[in-house]
């Protein structure tokens, strides 16, 4: 697997041949196109017994979208797990107005993979659905959502770019009852400063316990530099709870 993985990398890495007008990505060449984060880990679980992990993840942005490689160490538990992945925002024109289509992959190691497919429409006021699923393979699951799931979401863009938004996210495979609600706020601040803040309500079983919590995610970006403080309670409903920090540089 991780000969396949390598050369999924190399292959977006060289890059593909972008598609024109009708169609696709028209998104410019970044100043800074690579953006490399090294996220430390806290678990606890019930009985106050603590755990930390890493995860170092490296992303290129070009005229093909988000390529990124991520590698992952849980000493405690003996797992070690590399990713890599790929995103991108597909502009399309249509009668109506623009809609933009959002499909991402990822592969990692022991065989494991999940996709997703996402459609959004609106400037101003804007409301998107999406689409996740996974070959339900035994892998590190990173981000704070179901992978087997239906998403919903909208929200108000003004023109200082700063936005107020809702996601909604409800597994739809194996564990239907397990819901996430997010509400984020992003907010410019002088000297291309940024603040966002991300309100997660959850809801499910863990172990058969109805579960219901709050996390926060907070998250700073200077021009090339960025800080990330979250909190997940019951991560990935689990019956641990999971503190993040995340630093990260754009070059």
């Amino acid at each position: 697997m991780k000969h396949t993985l390598l050369t999924w990398l190399a292959l977006m890495l060289i890059g593909l041949p972008s598609v024109s007008a009708q169609g696709v990505n028209t998104a410019t060449e970044s100043p800074h196109p690579f953006k490399l984060t090294t996220g430390l880990y806290q678990y606890t679980n019930p009985e106050g017994q603590s755990s930390s992990a890493v995860d170092i993840n490296l992303r290129h942005s070009s005229a093909i979208g988000n390529v990124w490689f991520g590698h992952f160490v849980w000493q405690d538990q003996e797992l070690t797990q590399d990713r890599v992945g790929w995103d991108n925002t597909i502009p399309l024109a249509t009668p109506v107005g623009e809609v933009r289509l959002i499909p991402s992959l990822q592969l990692a190691t022991g065989g494991a993979w999940n996709g997703s497919f996402g459609i959004e429409t609106g400037e101003r006021w804007f409301a998107g659905a999406g689409l996740g699923r996974t070959n339900l393979r035994d892998s590190v699951s990173l981000n704070f959502d179901p992978n087997d799931s239906l998403s919903l979401s909208g929200g108000y863009r003004w023109q200082d770019s700063q936005s107020m938004s809702f996601m909604l996210v409800r597994d739809n495979r194996l564990n239907p009852d397990q819901r996430h609600l997010h509400l984020i706020y992003r907010k410019p601040l002088p000297d291309h400063h940024r603040l966002t803040l991300d309100l997660l309500l959850k809801s499910g079983l863990v172990e058969g316990e109805a579960i219901e919590r709050t996390g926060l995610a907070l998250t700073y970006d200077w021009p090339r530099w960025f800080v990330r403080v979250s909190y997940d309670p019951k991560a990935n409903f689990t019956t641990q709870d999971l503190w993040r920090l995340a630093l990260g540089a754009r070059f």
